[in-house]
Parts: structure tokens; sequence; C-alpha cells
């Protein structure tokens, strides 16, 4: 059998009773004030009569509070609220977000989902809200080694085609040897941009590497050590010295940008950097499989909301 073939990528109540268990582990919670036990579910409660649905949809999910008198479903305060598409429709796409290691483009998933292209793009965009965790922890530690790399893709906005990518956006990523990476989209990549978030994010007591770029000259002051190769040189491995694993990371981002993405203007790249983040952090080598990967995507639907007055 498929993995797409579990009931709740199926079966609307099956979708609801998914989600439940895993938003609302102790009980359903009243999104307006916040009740644990003063709710009752609403059975056989259909919407309205429509051309396309004559008798109505069941309404799946439907609790009522006592305390406020409100109703509400395990979609309010989250990314599937005031959503057309089935619950069963927005898992399939997360478990093929979350399983596609360079993503998937939202023209197949429109094809794959029968949905429209605009409504698969902003879904797509939804889930990428829902992997930013939002956390922002030291990486790294006593120990530890992270690695900082830049690198340029697509094209800034009215910007020229330059030589040496003056034209392209700028991105900073992290990377924590056996552990996690974190992206950011900066104005230009120089010190006083790069340094200021190689400094919040990673923990004093780390080991840095990175390349012979001048924007980390003065880093062996804010860290345990600081090593760096010269790729000038042709020199890329020193004994533990190197770069490759955020270079690894990149060659992943790039070929997803490129080849599956093709196109992504600036003023959305902060949530692609988010979704290639997400599935690094969660990966294979980390014991996380793509089922563990879409369950913790879907604790992250919580309390997000993206609509189209506010795409950014």
């Amino acid at each position: 059998m498929s993995v797409l073939s579990r009931p709740e990528f199926h079966d609307e109540a099956k979708a609801f009773e998914h989600v439940e268990s895993i938003l609302w582990p102790n009980g359903p919670v009243c999104p307006k004030c916040g009740s644990v036990d003063r709710h009752y579910a609403l059975k056989g409660v259909r919407t309205k009569p429509s051309k396309k649905n004559p008798n109505g949809v069941e309404r799946h999910g439907l609790y009522k509070c006592s305390a406020c008198r409100s109703q509400f479903t395990v979609r309010m305060g989250t990314i599937f609220e005031e959503s057309h598409l089935p619950l069963t429709k927005w898992l399939q796409a997360i478990h093929i977000m979350c399983a596609s290691k360079k993503g998937i483009s939202a023209h197949q998933m429109h094809r794959i989902l029968e949905c429209t292209y605009e409504a698969a793009w902003f879904l797509c965009h939804r889930i990428r809200l829902a992997m930013a965790s939002g956390e922002l922890p030291p990486m790294g530690g006593g120990g530890s080694t992270v690695e900082v790399d830049e690198t340029y893709v697509g094209r800034m906005k009215g910007a020229p085609v330059t030589r040496g990518g003056s034209h392209k956006n700028s991105v900073v990523t992290l990377v924590e040897r056996g552990g996690n990476a974190r992206s950011f989209h900066v104005d230009t990549a120089r010190m006083g941009n790069v340094m200021p978030i190689v400094r919040a994010n990673i923990a004093k007591e780390s080991a840095l590497m990175t390349d012979e770029s001048g924007i980390y000259r003065r880093a062996s002051q804010d860290f345990a050590s600081h090593e760096f190769v010269t790729h000038s040189k042709d020199e890329y491995v020193r004994g533990n010295v190197h770069t490759n694993t955020v270079e690894g990371f990149f060659s992943i981002f790039k070929r997803g940008m490129k080849g599956v993405y093709q196109h992504c203007s600036e003023h959305h790249l902060h949530r692609y950097l988010a979704e290639f983040d997400f599935r690094y952090s969660n990966r294979v080598a980390l014991g996380v499989d793509d089922g563990t990967r879409a369950f913790i995507a879907l604790k992250g639907v919580a309390g997000k909301r993206l609509t189209y007055r506010r795409p950014a």
C-alpha cells in the first residue's frame, strides 16, 4: 500500500481526528475563550446548499463552547482557517512537501490535488510558514562546529545584471555539523550584515569554520576558535577544517530553486529558505523519516495565519 492510502488522506472525518490528536492532545480547546472542558460536539451540521452541493457539505469536527457560545473546529487559529480545501488535501500536501527533498512546484501540486494553481501556490506558502519554527536558540556549543557561508540566488528586482553577482539575492546559511541549518536573506553579504547574524545565532563556545572571506576576519574574538580554508588557492579541506557541510546544503537548495521552483521573487525568498532549512534540520541522518517530518510540520500550523492581503 502507498503511504497516501492512510485514512486521514481520504476520509475528512479521519483527517479531523488526526489533526485534533496532534494539536489537541488533551482534548478540544476553545480558540475564543480558552475553555478546555466546557464544549460539546455538533453532529450532522451541514453547510448551506449550493449549486455544486445541493444538500450542503457535512461540517466535520465542529464543536460548540458552553462558556462563550461560539462554534469552532481545529482549523481555527491555524494555517487551515478559512480555506475551502478539504483537510484531507491539506494533509496530502504537507506530506508531499515534507517528503520532497528539493521541493515540489505549485504547478505540480495543483495537478496532484486537482485544485487551481492559485490555491496550490498559496497552500504551499502557508505550509512553508508552518515549517518556520521561529525559535532561534544558539547553535553549537562546547565541542560543536558550525560552518558559515554565503551564496547568491535569483535576481533582485530591477537590478541590472553585472559580473560578480551583485544583482542577485544574498543568502547566509549557518550549519551545525551533525545538526540544524539556519538561513537568512540579507541585503548584501558584507560584515555589517552578516556578523550580527553569526554572533546572535551561534554559541560563543563553538568552533567556527568559514572560507577566507574578509567578512569573518574578526570572528576569532567572538568564538572558541575560527579557522578557514582558502578557496582562492584551491584549498578545500585541511584536516577537520572545511565548509563542505554548508556547501552541501547550498547544493540541495540551488538544485531545488533552479530545477523545481525555477523562479523566486525576493519578496518570498525567506519562506523558501525556511522550507529547505526545515527539511535539512529534520533529515533521515538525524533519525527523522517522512512521516515524522510531516508530523513536526503539522505541529507548527497552530497560531499562524497567512492571508492573501499579507502574503509576505
